[in-house]
């Protein structure tokens, strides 16, 4: 019975590649008419790198990735905060990755035209509307109606199954903070390849490299800078992916200048600087009707604050690929994802909202007023620690639980076997 996947992002073309480990039919349709590499630095933590490497991916990812070692939060001040193993030098089984997102989107769209075949994917194609018909699910677009044995909503932030589903739902919810996203190449701000979080939530700088040193010993460095403001402020909040040139933002970031890093030096080396407003959804009270879910950001949209939207979603796909192991496809493989994922990921919308993995930033903040010599007179190592794990384990990757976890699709397993 054939799965009908609409959007062919990171989570639809998982999910297809899953499909076709094993042996169900599936088809993707998707709104661009041409898929690109767009998009920039994203990271995928061992929990998604581990569904990826089953998916025969690991040598093409190591290419196109980085292995991040440690992730580093700074105050505003330039004194440092936490400091933490990440990866395999945390002592998972799988690394952690930082790569441009449109190079992992390609990779994956070129695998699955490999393994699937060229029609494969249908593109230039609209979802309008969709219903349930007795045994299928069938997605109206403007060329005509795609069938199915169920339809999974893989189309993004705007999604339409989404808003089909929850008509009521309304925009997505800003709360106030815009982000201005760029790439730099320069020479590295680390000896190992670190993830740095500076600032609180009031402004902060986000960046890690997302690649190799080129002959000149210089990296592509992503970067994120990030300012809150009053909800209320008459920003332009959905003008998505407009060009924005520094001098919208720099001035806030002028005195960033460290011994180790120079954050007005790098955000003036961007070929090209992007803004978006930060959004997220309320979860929903249900993702799945009749033979129809959804996965990824039309499910569950957070804030980037944990790094692990494209994570979850490649998740998401192989938890879905499990429950069609072991109810079939139809509705019941669908509840049964659901019942787990849908909880899940509440949680994690909340805490990226409040307590996610930067808010050892903020209580510093909160408690130093921004001027500390000591970090371990603001706040105690154990406190610290404390609530790095407790993030890792409400997102569902903490180096333990994963490490013992049993493999989402056990090797060789096929829907046959199911």
């Amino acid at each position: 019975m054939t799965i009908l996947i609409s959007g062919a992002g990171i989570g639809g073309l998982t999910l297809a590649l899953t499909c076709h480990q094993i042996g169900l039919p599936c088809r993707l349709v998707e709104q661009a008419r041409e898929v690109k590499p767009l998009g920039v630095g994203i990271n995928l933590q061992p929990n998604a790198v581990r569904e990826l490497i089953a998916l025969g991916l690991g040598p093409p990812l190591e290419r196109i990735g980085v292995r991040t070692a440690e992730l580093t939060m700074v105050a505003a001040n330039g004194r440092e905060v936490w400091r933490e193993p990440r990866g395999l030098d945390a002592g998972y089984r799988w690394p952690q990755y930082s790569v441009h997102r449109g190079e992992l989107q390609m990779l994956l769209y070129r695998t699955v035209l490999e393994r699937l075949g060229a029609d494969a994917i249908e593109t230039g194609l609209k979802g309008r509307a969709f219903r349930t018909e007795g045994g299928e699910a069938v997605l109206e677009t403007d060329a005509g109606e795609r069938r199915g044995g169920v339809l999974i909503g893989a189309d993004g932030l705007h999604s339409t199954v989404r808003a089909r589903m929850h008509p009521d739902e309304g925009p997505p919810i800003w709360a106030g903070a815009i982000l201005w996203r760029g790439a730099t190449r320069a020479r590295p701000f680390a000896e190992t390849n670190t993830m740095a979080m500076i600032g609180d939530y009031s402004q902060k700088f986000v960046t890690y490299p997302i690649s190799g040193p080129d002959e000149r010993g210089e990296v592509l460095i992503n970067w994120i800078a990030e300012r809150a403001f009053d909800p209320t402020h008459g920003w332009a909040r959905e003008d998505w992916r407009r060009e924005a040139p520094a001098t919208d933002f720099i001035d806030w970031f002028r005195d960033w200048r460290f011994d180790w890093i120079d954050i007005p030096a790098l955000i003036r080396g961007a070929k090209a600087i992007f803004e978006y407003p930060m959004v997220d959804r309320d979860p929903l009270p249900f993702w799945t009707t009749g033979r129809v879910t959804l996965i990824g950001d039309a499910a569950h949209i957070m804030y980037p604050t944990g790094s692990n939207g494209a994570s979850q979603a490649i998740v998401d796909a192989r938890r879905l690929g499990r429950a069609f192991l072991d109810h079939g496809v139809g509705p019941a493989a669908l509840r049964d994802y659901e019942a787990e994922m849908r909880p899940r990921m509440a949680k994690v919308i909340a805490a990226n909202r409040g307590a996610g993995p930067d808010y050892v930033l903020e209580i510093v903040k909160q408690r130093s007023g921004g001027a500390f010599d000591d970090i371990e007179a603001v706040m105690p190592l154990e406190e610290r620690r404390a609530l790095a794990a407790e993030y890792k384990k409400t997102a569902g990757f903490s180096v333990e639980a994963l490490n013992a976890a049993p493999p989402l699709i056990p090797p060789g397993r096929r829907a046959m076997d199911a």
